[in-house]
């Protein structure tokens, strides 16, 4: 595609949340750029990593993508329909930091899977052959993987006690009749420590430790169908007060299909994508949806928090993330059972672009902070009370500085799981000398609001955030 094309085809905006009012607004401000023609794959999931590496993922029954397995090795696997013997790679190590890529060698069909990095910075697969199972790494360090295609029920990864599954009626209740508009459900952790699930139009609150369904939410206005394959999008909108007593929790939720449109589209009829957004405080004692309108209808949209706890909604791309310097990567796209990159309406995409949010324009140069410690990968605790010192070329307005941690999740399929945003509690700001200043920033006070592990550390100064530097949060 031509850059113009590109532009009009990524469609995005930005959701400002102001006094708790939801405000959307254009990106046109931002910025693309192209950082790499072709990187031989079609990105279906997306992981960065704490040494800025980014793992992209494709399925591997697609025929052969554009990028040979390094060193002539070899998938041999009779049972394939497409290529019995595969000698491409469905998977790259990206390094942002000098903008290269590298095959790596998966020998199994991540196809539709989950994932997420656990707390000493490794990731790990499922342990269960799931379809379209959504996870989150809880507060003791397991992740919880939850539901799938035919999969009415959740596990824990890694198991320490047996039965290895547990019924989870939810997940049937919302099948809809066998269209399986349950797939990928959003799962997000809640600030009471149970974990808020939300499958086709519906939520509840799941207490794991005993078991139970402790909450179930209204369902949503329109009844219509949010999750996979209706395609919308949620992100736990970011965490505000947290060492207060009693932290509010929002989800938002925005785009979808219409009712019968997967059914519809069986029959090569396409219904219109909802224009609305919902989003519910799911820590009230009697929580409601409000809902809004977007300025356009969309459906496969990916969510994606930026490090101003603003909302970004790209439309249409294969997978977004974004990485330490406030950039958001697109990778690529596959609309066709294949890799078909001649002959129809919309070849396979295989660029790497980088979208750069407003707050990146070098106007804003003269405000933007710049950390200089702690020192990048710091293990940081609990509680712990961390002076963040930065400088900054302009004055600073002491009321309109914040730290805030960011997660970076495994983006696949229009939801980002294990994204989280925390806006740490901080006091005074010390002036020091030659534009220099300290803050003291309060870390989380338990891993039920904050997991443990590595997480992107962003001091914002009026809106503009700074480059993150990767800090490890851990107990003592």
């Amino acid at each position: 595609m031509s850059k113009t094309s590109v532009l009009s085809f990524l469609l995005c905006i930005l959701l400002c949340f102001i006094s708790q009012q939801c405000m959307f607004t254009s990106a046109a401000q931002g910025s693309w750029a192209l950082l790499q023609e072709n990187i031989g794959i079609a990105a279906m999931h997306m992981q960065l990593l704490n040494n800025d590496r980014v793992i992209m993922f494709d399925r591997t029954d697609f025929g052969p993508p554009n990028l040979s397995l390094p060193n002539g090795n070899c998938r041999n696997d009779p049972n394939d329909r497409t290529l019995k013997v595969d000698c491409t790679a469905h998977s790259i190590e990206y390094n942002v930091l000098s903008n290269t890529f590298r095959a790596l060698t998966v020998q199994t069909d991540v196809w539709c899977s989950s994932g997420a990095v656990m707390a000493n910075g490794m990731p790990n697969g499922l342990a269960a052959a799931r379809w379209y199972a959504s996870d989150h790494i809880l507060p003791d360090g397991r992740m919880i993987i939850v539901g799938g295609r035919r999969q009415f029920n959740y596990e824990f990864y890694p198991k320490n006690t047996a039965p290895g599954l547990f019924s989870l009626p939810f997940s049937s209740e919302t099948n809809d009749r066998g269209v399986e508009n349950n797939l990928y459900p959003f799962v997000h952790l809640n600030v009471d420590g149970n974990v808020f699930i939300f499958a086709n139009n519906r939520a509840i609150l799941l207490d794991y430790v005993n078991k139970v369904v402790v909450k179930t939410y209204p369902m949503i206005p329109g009844a219509e169908a949010r999750s996979y394959p209706s395609t919308g999008s949620s992100v736990l909108l970011p965490l505000k007060n947290i060492q207060a007593p009693n932290v509010h929790a929002e989800v938002l939720i925005c785009g979808g299909g219409a009712n019968g449109s997967y059914t519809q589209s069986l029959k090569k009829k396409f219904l219109p994508a909802l224009e609305t957004c919902a989003r519910i405080n799911i820590t009230d004692p009697n929580p409601r949806w409000v809902m809004e309108t977007m300025p356009l209808r969309r459906v496969m949209g990916d969510m994606i928090l930026l490090p101003d706890g603003s909302v970004l909604i790209i439309n249409g791309a294969a997978s977004a993330g974004l990485v330490r310097d406030g950039r958001v990567l697109v990778a690529g796209s596959n609309p066709h059972a294949y890799y078909n990159f001649t002959g129809v309406l919309y070849p396979t995409e295989l660029r790497l672009e980088a979208f750069s949010p407003e707050y990146l324009n070098p106007t804003f140069d003269n405000i933007r902070p710049t950390i200089v410690a702690p020192v990048n990968q710091g293990i940081l605790y609990y509680g712990q009370k961390q002076k963040v010192r930065f400088s900054c070329p302009g004055p600073v307005i002491q009321n309109q500085v914040e730290v805030a941690l960011v997660a970076p999740p495994f983006v696949t399929h229009s939801f980002s799981q294990n994204q989280r945003l925390l806006v740490l509690g901080n006091n005074r700001i010390i002036v020091l000398r030659n534009n220099y200043y300290d803050v003291e920033a309060t870390m989380p006070p338990s891993p039920i609001l904050a997991p443990s592990g590595f997480y992107l550390m962003y001091m914002i100064h009026q809106g503009i955030p700074s480059q993150g530097i990767w800090i490890n949060l851990k107990g003592h």
